[in-house]
């Protein structure tokens, strides 16, 4: 009989940071389009030891024994990592077979046989209204058709995690790990969402007739999203072509030569299943940051990279002395997403739109106003998303998993007509739309900071570079709600964010 191996936290550590390593290298081929079949049931089988039951209760009983806050928090985190792999061990031959079978679909369009990503990323700049309606139905057919796969992965999931964690309630398991109440958070945001509703219909009625024309429905389908994130009325201004040169120049102008940095490395090519949604995969912070956009032109490239620049500075940032915990585990992604965040809210501002692309003052504060548009279009879309995914796992054992109110709740909020059966596929694990919507709260408070410390011209300052990268060194270390009373701020003080899309 084999022996199983149990090892102490540091050598568990060690040990982790390899198989990281070669898993996320193993995601980035795929995402990027490197490869067409992903194989990470083969990675995980050669750290099968990594997670065990026996491992797990090992790294429980030293986090019980653990010295001081700072070492139990670390162990904590090595705890629920090794929890979460034990459930990721189980499942990834599913994952895989997900994975690949969304590589494999295609969808016949036009006289062309596209991928499933190559058409997602189409929908973005399809400039017919009547083409993105027939590609966006046929693109939601194709991923419906995935649903069951999904599913049987989300209840296999669940019931490992209730298992191994002791908690049978979705729920409080993920506020327990995140260290806040899911169920205040969605009630401060949906007080926010309600104050913020006039200024939303003004927007939502200016911007969907700009940019999706007088041949919209009242009440457009979802498929137009991606085209209204992109302006594409506005693409002539904001091309492809110039994305990187003056998103670099502007991340230079807060003292940060992303281009020359060796631990960052870009991948800005056009592949045909490249995923459309940019990331950053830290692979091994602060060593090796990948850096992934697929621009199709528009506004949306240029948020994308600087959102996504912000994740890469930081992860490349990170003091190389902290334990490989802090430069990588963490209990949730509220804080990196603080530091994509602000780095994104460069395009908020008007003079940023006036310098980088000649327009007169009068248009770049009405561009800056689109951004505006799509940022509370987003934020609406979001604390839906939270509540709906709150019903969602709050009935879960009791009808294992159903799209009811999928649709409602985010067609009221943003004015879009959702499609049922897009529940789980637009559904992210470990309830990320919370992680999104705190740091959302807190790049807003952030940039009320900034302004109050280093003037109106906070993005184009060396001194908010300075102070981000005194951020960046801490690494994984502090939480979201620790940063915001640095700042001096209630965690749930939305009036900052509320200020931003202009509710007076």
């Amino acid at each position: 009989m084999a022996t199983t191996v149990v090892r102490t936290p540091n050598e568990y550590e060690e040990r982790l940071r390899d198989y990281v390593f070669e898993r996320y290298e193993e995601v980035r081929a795929v995402r990027v389009g490197e490869k067409e079949v992903s194989e990470q049931a083969a990675i995980v089988a050669r750290y099968a030891d990594l997670f065990s039951r026996e491992q797990l209760d090992a790294l429980r009983a030293a986090e019980e024994r653990g010295r001081d806050g700072e070492e139990r928090e670390r162990l904590y985190r090595l705890r629920k990592t090794c929890e979460d792999g034990v459930v990721a061990a189980a499942l990834i031959e599913q994952v895989d077979a997900l994975e690949n079978a969304e590589l494999a679909a295609r969808i016949d369009f036009r006289g062309e046989s596209l991928p499933l990503r190559t058409a997602q990323a189409r929908l973005a700049v399809e400039d017919a209204y009547a083409d993105r309606e027939e590609l966006g139905s046929l693109h939601g057919d194709a991923s419906a058709e995935l649903n069951d796969q999904r599913l049987d992965l989300t209840r296999a999931g669940e019931e490992l995690s209730a298992d191994l964690s002791s908690e049978p309630d979705p729920v409080a398991r993920n506020e327990e790990e995140k260290a806040i109440s899911l169920r205040q958070l969605a009630d401060v945001l949906a007080e926010a969402c309600a104050l913020a509703d006039e200024r939303w219909t003004d927007l939502r009625q200016r911007w969907f007739d700009r940019l999706l024309g007088p041949e919209r429905e009242r009440r457009p389908r979802s498929y137009h999203a991606t085209y209204m994130r992109r302006l594409s009325p506005l693409a002539d201004t904001y091309t492809k072509e110039r994305a990187t040169e003056v998103c670099l120049a502007s991340l230079a102008d807060l003292g940060f030569d992303l281009a020359a940095d060796p631990h960052i490395r870009p991948d800005l090519e056009d592949r045909p299943q490249k995923s459309p949604r940019a990331c950053v995969i830290p692979s091994d912070p602060p060593q090796v940051v990948h850096l992934i956009t697929r621009a199709m032109g528009g506004l949306h490239d240029y948020q994308a990279f600087l959102h996504e620049a912000g994740h890469a500075l930081h992860y490349a940032g990170v003091d190389p002395e902290l334990s490989y915990t802090y430069r990588m585990l963490s209990r949730d992604h509220a804080l990196t997403e603080i530091y994509s965040y602000i780095c994104e809210k460069i395009s908020l501002e008007p003079e940023w739109h006036a310098r980088y692309f000649g327009l007169s003052d009068e248009q770049a504060a009405e561009n800056a106003e689109a951004v505006i548009f799509l940022e509370a279009l987003l934020f609406r879309r979001y604390t839906a998303k939270l509540h709906f995914e709150l019903a969602f796992w709050s009935r879960f054992a009791q009808d294992g998993g159903t799209p009811d109110g999928y649709a409602e709740t985010l067609g009221d909020a943003t004015g879009l007509v959702y499609r049922s059966d897009a529940y789980l596929s637009d559904m992210d694990s470990g309830f990320y739309s919370a992680d999104y919507l705190r740091a959302w709260i807190r790049s807003a408070q952030l940039k009320t900071y900034l302004r109050r410390e280093v003037g109106e011209d906070w993005w184009r300052s060396k001194a908010t570079g300075d102070f981000l990268r005194e951020l960046f060194r801490e690494g994984t270390r502090p939480s979201s709600e620790e940063v915001a009373d640095r700042l001096g701020f209630n965690p749930l003080d939305v009036r900052p964010l509320l200020d931003e899309l202009g509710v007076g």
